[in-house]
């Protein structure tokens, strides 16, 4: 397996990123991406290389469905660009980020407002991150809580906090990210009640294979998401979702329009907020036009030599 390491700007800054780097591979089963952020140990990245190795060696399963509905991404922008990336996004369900460092809950509060009247009648839906406490994840949800949530994902970083808001009856489902990804018992957020809803990503979970055994063991709707990659690390979401019993809610795969530019011919970019359920073709000139410079390749190369 000959590593080829990428590097490709953000068109807007994302969960503290401006660039998204990381490792592609081919394998017997096709092309694999391993981008655990560069902040996560060996320990944490471990889960993302068995994704990686099953992306390249075994490929995904097979389908229920050809198209999977997507949710718009909009960053924790000012709320006239907030509402532009909204309305470009073409999805009729959206993804609002909140809770940002530096930002105020009547930030958040203007920028969903921004976004509700850009879309009227768009199904939304926010994400905190962790970066609320239980207090002020509480009164924000009050203050959202005209706008008619599907959801608010991670409101709070603890599965203590999450199990804490839900019984104070936000009048908003929860969902949980972080605290199923990376925690030590992901099963944790099921037996303390901390969550209506599970939002699952393949790299982080350990590949398709081990979010369907996931899914099913946590007996809760799931939301697929993405770890902001490339196609061809968003293929394995798509995958998953496509193989899912059920997908009652639309998914976190539309982060393709945040990067600048993609290493396959077709990217995975949805169309009226929806991706098909397709392979993807990378491209040896985009590899070149996106390969990392000498040090983020050395950077790259040791954590891939110490996963392998």
């Amino acid at each position: 397996m000959t590593p080829f390491v990428y590097d490709i700007p953000l068109t807007v800054g994302f969960r503290g990123l401006t660039r998204r780097s990381g490792v592609l591979f081919e394998g017997p089963a096709g092309w694999a991406e391993w981008s655990p952020f560069p902040e996560y140990d060996d320990a944490e990245a471990a889960a993302w290389w068995r994704a990686a190795v099953e992306m390249a060696e075994d490929g995904y399963p097979e389908p229920v469905r050809t198209s999977v509905p997507v949710n718009g991404i909009v960053p924790a922008l000012p709320p006239e660009e907030a509402a532009a990336r909204a309305v470009a996004s073409g999805c009729a369900t959206l993804k609002v980020k909140v809770a940002a460092t530096g930002q105020s809950i009547d930030d958040d509060v203007a920028r969903v407002a921004a976004v509700h009247a850009a879309v009227p009648g768009a199904r939304l839906r926010v994400d905190a991150n962790g970066g609320w406490g239980l207090r002020d994840a509480a009164a924000a949800l009050r203050e959202l809580e005209p706008y008619g949530l599907e959801y608010a994902e991670q409101p709070c970083a603890t599965v203590e906090e999450l199990a804490a808001l839900r019984r104070l009856d936000p009048g908003t489902p929860i969902a949980a990210d972080e605290s199923i990804r990376r925690a030590e018992d992901p099963f944790l957020v099921k037996r303390a009640g901390a969550a209506d809803v599970a939002v699952l990503k393949v790299q982080p979970l350990g590949g398709v294979r081990a979010c369907l055994r996931l899914a099913e063991e946590l007996g809760l709707p799931v939301v697929v998401s993405s770890a902001v990659e490339t196609s061809v690390g968003l293929r394995a979401g798509v995958a998953l979702a496509a193989a899912l019993p059920d997908l009652p809610y639309a998914c976190g795969l539309e982060t393709g329009r945040l990067l600048v530019g993609d290493v396959v011919t077709e990217p995975l970019i949805p169309v009226d907020g929806v991706l098909p359920v397709r392979p993807v073709t990378v491209e040896p000139a985009l590899l070149e036009r996106y390969a990392a410079g000498p040090e983020l390749t050395r950077f790259w190369l040791e954590r891939w030599r110490r996963a392998s």
